[in-house]
């Protein structure tokens, strides 16, 4: 399978990530023949090598060459990729990324996605930076696309309202679901262009890179900053099919009667992003008839540390029981598919060589539901019918 991994520890921005997938192999000529079906002037793309703290990478620059005060609507810059000569994957994509940043702002800003004003997404550099992400994407031409825990900065960032706290209002809705961190700058590091690449490219958000890494590229920021480099670190590689077969694991639980139910998602979302492949709760009857929860945590045995800890701080229990176990598991592989509605991820199960289940990622699945207004049932049924035809 093959992967492309994105290091987001000092953030992303739409121009550090075409500067990343150039250092990572893609041909800047290429990228901007691609752009030029775009039938936009008034811009240039400066490609040159830079450095941050000693580590050398490639560093791009969107310039514009004549000004551009247009104030696009979302239909605007539909019309714009629709009528340009790229390929229809590529339109889909930016399309879904711009419909994300328009669903983000006329929620900040209380209205519809048709009557946002897009201001710095919607200027030509924006527009270069967010069609050239889908390009560079479908050139690669990758299985899964991994994002570590996304790094956003800190201070305060100029927009065309004003000055905002980082992240700015836009970027905090497109980022709802992601795995951040904050503070490790004193500026804003993920723009809301850099966001919606991520939100929109990502299969799984900070998991363990399991994974052989075969190439690396460096995008070089535009910012200078002691404590780290500005730079976006992409991996390009191969992460090996699971076979079926046992993995060697362990099965921690504790049963709990005195803990506030809220407080269940907190911890399996924070088990869940220690490593522990599953979690999961039963509704039990302790001593002297009172109900608890059991709690059940698979984890592979290098997280098992990481795991114990979180249990014994993020709950109120007061001793684990951890059991050996055998996880048997079925090869799995990960396929992209175009559909009437969008592109999703189909999981695929395999038994000795044999495919014996099918079915989408629930995550893409979702977003398309909402995006379009249309039941998931009736997405899972498109999405299958369309699987047959791949």
């Amino acid at each position: 399978m093959k992967i492309l991994y994105y290091d987001c520890f000092s953030g992303i921005s739409g121009d550090m990530n075409l500067a990343a997938m150039i250092d990572l192999g893609i041909d800047s000529m290429y990228l901007i023949n691609e752009l030029n079906k775009l039938n936009l002037d008034g811009w240039e793309l400066i490609v040159e090598k830079d450095q941050r703290h000693g580590i050398f990478g490639t560093k791009v620059t969107v310039k514009q060459t004549k000004e551009d005060k247009s104030h696009r609507h979302l239909s605007d810059i539909a019309r714009i990729i629709t009528d340009s000569k790229l390929d229809n994957k590529v339109k889909l994509t930016s399309m879904l990324m711009f419909d994300l940043v328009a669903e983000a702002e006329a929620k900040v800003h209380n209205t519809s996605k048709e009557k946002i004003h897009f201001h710095e997404v919607g200027a030509i550099d924006s527009i270069i930076d967010i069609v050239g992400a889908a390009i560079c994407y479908h050139k690669l031409n990758v299985d899964r696309v991994i994002i570590s825990r996304l790094e956003l900065g800190g201070g305060f960032v100029k927009c065309a309202h004003g000055n905002l706290p980082v992240p700015a209002p836009a970027t905090a809705e497109i980022i709802k679901d992601i795995p951040v961190s904050t503070g490790g700058v004193d500026f804003e590091a993920t723009t809301p262009t850099g966001a919606t690449i991520v939100k929109t490219l990502g299969d799984v958000f900070n998991i363990e890179n399991r994974m052989t890494i075969s190439s690396s590229g460096y995008g070089i920021g535009h910012k200078v900053n002691e404590s780290r480099p500005n730079i976006l670190r992409v991996h390009l590689g191969e992460e090996s099919e699971e076979k079926t077969g046992g993995d060697k694991s362990s099965l921690l639980e504790c049963n709990i009667d005195d803990m506030n139910p809220e407080w269940y998602d907190s911890l399996t979302e924070r088990l869940l992003e220690a490593g522990a492949s599953d979690v999961f709760l039963t509704q039990i009857i302790m001593k002297k008839g009172r109900p608890g929860t059991k709690v059940s945590v698979l984890s592979f045995n290098e997280s098992i540390e990481k795991v114990k800890q979180i249990l014994f701080t993020h709950s109120t229990t007061l001793g684990l029981r951890i059991l050996p176990v055998e996880k048997l598991s079925l090869e799995r592989q990960f396929k992209k598919i175009i559909t009437p509605i969008g592109e999703i991820t189909m999981k695929y199960g395999f038994y000795e060589g044999k495919m014996v289940s099918a079915k989408p990622e629930y995550n893409d699945c979702i977003k398309i539901s909402l995006q379009n207004n249309i039941p998931i049932k009736e997405v899972f049924r498109i999405v299958m019918e369309s699987a047959k035809n791949n």
